[in-house]
């Protein structure tokens, strides 16, 4: 079974979203930023998410973890929650 590891930020507007990606992009660590801005209680963690099979998150999570570039901060991701950037971290294949 493929199992993946990633963090997240969780925000609630994708305009939000899009700034701290560049952020991110201009030098900031996700973690920093999870710290500071996720509404998710893994912000703490830095948004880990730690270690989780596919179909364990929403889909729109899947979608990208399962199949997207590995260390890469992807997003925003809109999902029931909110809007997500999405780092994976590590995947089996």
């Amino acid at each position: 079974m493929v199992t993946a590891s990633a963090r997240h930020i969780l925000v609630d507007t994708e305009e939000q979203c899009n700034k701290l990606k560049q952020d991110i992009e201009g030098g900031i660590a996700f973690t920093d930023i999870a710290k500071q801005h996720s509404s998710c209680p893994s912000g703490a963690q830095g948004g880990e998410l730690g270690e989780f099979t596919q179909g364990q998150m929403v889909p729109e999570f899947d979608k990208v973890v399962f199949n997207e570039a590995l260390n890469t901060v992807h997003g925003p991701v809109k999902t029931q929650f909110g809007y997500h950037l999405l780092e994976i971290t590590a995947r089996s294949e």
